[in-house]
C-alpha cells in the first residue's frame, strides 16, 4: 500500500433541486454537494478527481452568457467565486499549476467545469466520455456545456479504453462505470489508514437510490446504470468504501475545508 496518499473533498457548486431529478418517484426540495477531490500522491504529485462547476457561474448575470438563460436558476447553483476549484486550491496553499493530473469522472458541467485552471496537466478520461461530450445526443445536451472544454483541444489528454491502474503501482485505479454518462468512470484510492475507498462520482447521486436500484430520469442508459450498480455491490463484497459525489452525507464523510485524510 502507497504510503502517504492524502485526499480532501471539497464543494464546487452546491446545487438546489428537486429530488426526483435525482432519483425517480421522488420528490421534495433537496441541496447536494458538488464534490471534487484534491489528491496529493508521493511520488506523483497533485492530483484532482473532477473539477467541479465553472468559476464564472458564481455571477449570475455571466451565467446568462456561460451556461445560457435560465440553466443556472433551473439548476438551483448557489456557487460562489470562492468554491470554484481554484480558489479551493488556494486554500490548501496550491496554486493551479501544481495540478500534475486531472482525472475526469465524466463530463457534465458540475464535474468538467474548472477544466480552463488546468491548461498544463495531464487529463484522463474515457474515450467514449470525451468523444460524446463534444457531440451529445439531443437528450443529454443540456448537462454538457461547450464552453468548458471548448477551448482544450490542445490539452494533453490520455483516453483510457476501461479499467487501468493509473500509475501501477495499486494506489490509484479507474474503473468504467457507465450509465449515468456513456464513459462514466470511479476512482479506488488505498488509504493507509482508512482502506479502499471507491469515488462512485455520479455513479449514483444518492446512496439512496443504489441502495434500492433506483435511477435517475435523465441517465444515459437505465440499463447500462443498472449493470453499474451490480458491478458496485461487486466492489463493496470486496471490502471497499463507496462514496458518491452529490451524496449531502457522502461529502462528509472525507475531511474537507482543508482538512486531509490519509
Amino acid at each position: 500500500m502507497t504510503k502517504g496518499l492524502r485526499v480532501t473533498a471539497v464543494n464546487c457548486g452546491p446545487l438546489t433541486l428537486d429530488k426526483g431529478v435525482l432519483m425517480t418517484g421522488t420528490s421534495g426540495t433537496i441541496t447536494i454537494p458538488t464534490a471534487a477531490y484534491i489528491i496529493e500522491h508521493p511520488r506523483h504529485g497533485l492530483m484532482l478527481f473532477d473539477t467541479g462547476i465553472n468559476y464564472r457561474v458564481a455571477d449570475p448575470e455571466d451565467a446568462e452568457v456561460y451556461w445560457g438563460p435560465g440553466v443556472r436558476d433551473a439548476f438551483g447553483c448557489s456557487l460562489t467565486r470562492d468554491l470554484a476549484i481554484d480558489q479551493q486550491l488556494d486554500k490548501l496553499g496550491y496554486k493551479p499549476t501544481d495540478v500534475k493530473t486531472v482525472v475526469l469522472s465524466h463530463m457534465h458541467f458540475d464535474h468538467a467545469g474548472g477544466m480552463c485552471h488546468f491548461p498544463h496537466a495531464t487529463f484522463v478520461v474515457q474515450k467514449t466520455e470525451l468523444r460524446y461530450a463534444w457531440w451529445p445526443d439531443a437528450f443529454s445536451k443540456a448537462v454538457y456545456m461547450y464552453n468548458d472544454y471548448k477551448d482544450t483541444r490542445d490539452y494533453r489528454f490520455v483516453q483510457l479504453d476501461g479499467d487501468i491502474d493509473l500509475f501501477d503501482d495499486g494506489s490509484v485505479r479507474l474503473v468504467t462505470t457507465p450509465g449515468h454518462s456513456p464513459g462514466h468512470q470511479s476512482m479506488i484510492l488505498r488509504l493507509e489508514n482508512r482502506g479502499t475507498v471507491c469515488l462512485g462520482a455520479d455513479s449514483a447521486h444518492l446512496q439512496e437510490a443504489y441502495r434500492t436500484l433506483t435511477c435517475m430520469p435523465f441517465d444515459w442508459s437505465i440499463e447500462a446504470e443498472t449493470a453499474t450498480y451490480h458491478r458496485l455491490r461487486q466492489l463493496e463484497l470486496a471490502g471497499m468504501e463507496l462514496v458518491f459525489s452529490h451524496d449531502p452525507e457522502d461529502f462528509l464523510k472525507f475531511p474537507h475545508d482543508g482538512d486531509w485524510a490519509d
